[in-house]
Parts: structure tokens; C-alpha cells; sequence
């Protein structure tokens, strides 16, 4: 579904991205992982086509993603970590308002699907201001999901939200993915990752350190010598650690 083949991205002098190459499938959330600084940011720009990378390609259902960029903007949907809204708006007016962005026309039936689907439909008419952040963050995910692309891109999209919200947007993306869709999720959170991330990316210093699940990122670290792992808190935080 999308392949990652040695992607090289630089600002000015600095190297971000050095080499990086993943396969992500159909039907999966992928954990891109890794410590502040390592370039996640960056990749996911690159992935919604909004930065060309240095060197290296990206393909998306067999897509290249700077070649057939228009082709492949309708095929995904972004979820920043910030929230990008208006507060002096409604919900409809915001699903409106970002409809007006893609390429293909969004019906309000429609809108108002995207509504229920992260239940949200009873807050139509309501102005951001009057929203909780859970809320908001529904409504986020909301917008990228109008168009109903086949890929979505999530950066920390629950970051700092209530553990109610958290658990109902996690619930509903793994039903996304069981639907088919494939979602590259960016997360701080050890519940998230154990619970939702069927694989694990893990990005270091411009590079892929690790790809694969859980009980494979035990194995590989178990062959390298580390003390044995107690459990998956553990082992999350010894995968992300600077130097081992």
C-alpha cells in the first residue's frame, strides 16, 4: 500500500531523513515511533505530499506521491496534532468549510456521516467554542475523513484529551483499518501503541532502527544482549531509548 524506499531529506545542512524505507500494508495501523527530534515529523510531511524529499521515493497504491500528487491528495486524509478549527464556527460550518479544500465535492449527508461515524452528530450545530477537546479532536479526524480516503495520517491526534475520547477514537480507528483503510499513527502513548498498532516503525536519527510487532521488537532486542524484558512498558521504552 505504500512503500518507502530510501527516502533522504536535508534542511539546508542538516540531514533529517537518511535513508529511510518502509512497506506499510492495507488494513493496518502503523506505529511510527520514535524520540523527539528523530524525523517523524518530517516523514509525515513528506507522506502528505506538502514537502518533496532530498532524495528517495514514495509510492501509495502504486502512486508515486510527487509525480501523481493530485492522484494521491484524494486518497488520504491528515490528522494534524494541532487542532485546526475555528472556535467561533459550528461543526457543520468547519466540515464545510475544509470541504471546500478537495478536489472532489463533499455533500452535507455526507458531513453529517462523518459526524456519527466519531459521534459527534448531536453537536452539529454547535460552535467549537462550546466543545470539549475530545470533541474537538473527533472533529478533527472528522474533516480528514469527508473525502473517505483509502490512507489516513495521524499525528498524535489525541494528545492531551480525556480518557473517554481517547478510548472512542482509538476504538474507531482500529474498525477503520478492519474496514480496509490504512492509518500511520504517530503516538507518545504506551497504551496506544500496545493497543491499537498492529506494527511498530521505529525512527532514529534520520533512520529506521526497527520494523515489526511487539513480540518481534522483544526478540530483536533479547538477541542483542539487553537485560530481559518484564513487560510491554518496557519494552516500548527500551526500543525508544536514545543509546542501548
Amino acid at each position: 500500500m505504500i512503500t518507502i524506499d530510501q527516502v533522504h531529506h536535508n534542511y539546508g545542512k542538516k540531514k533529517i531523513l537518511q535513508g529511510v524505507s518502509l512497506q506499510i500494508n492495507a488494513g493496518e495501523i502503523f506505529g511510527l515511533l520514535g524520540p523527539n527530534g528523530a524525523g517523524k515529523s518530517t516523514l509525515l510531511s513528506i507522506l502528505t505530499t506538502t514537502v518533496k524529499p532530498s532524495k528517495g521515493t514514495v509510492t501509495m497504491k502504486g502512486l508515486d506521491i510527487h509525480k501523481q500528487t493530485k492522484q494521491v491528495r484524494q486518497m488520504i486524509g491528515y490528522v494534524p496534532q494541532d487542532i485546526a478549527l475555528w472556535d467561533e464556527l459550528t461543526v457543520k460550518e468547519n466540515l464545510k468549510f475544509w470541504s471546500k479544500f478537495l478536489k472532489t465535492k463533499v455533500s452535507v449527508a455526507r458531513m453529517l456521516e462523518a459526524c456519527e461515524e466519531v459521534k459527534l452528530q448531536d453537536k452539529w450545530n454547535e460552535k467549537l467554542s462550546k466543545l470539549s477537546g475530545g470533541m474537538k479532536r473527533k472533529l478533527n479526524i472528522a474533516v480528514a475523513l469527508m473525502h473517505d480516503p483509502d490512507i489516513l495520517l495521524m499525528d498524535e491526534p489525541t494528545v492531551g484529551i480525556d480518557l473517554q475520547s481517547k478510548l472512542e477514537i482509538n476504538e474507531y480507528m482500529k474498525s477503520l483499518a478492519a474496514a480496509g483503510k490504512t492509518i500511520v499513527y504517530t503516538t507518545h502513548d504506551m497504551s496506544e501503541i500496545k493497543t491499537i498498532c498492529k506494527r511498530i516503525g521505529v525512527l532514529k536519527k534520520g533512520g529506521i532502527e526497527f520494523t515489526g510487532t511487539l513480540e518481534e521488537a522483544k526478540s530483536y532486542l533479547n538477541k542483542q544482549g539487553n537485560e530481559p524484558i518484564v513487560n510491554e512498558e518496557e519494552l516500548i521504552f527500551a526500543m525508544l531509548r536514545e543509546e542501548r
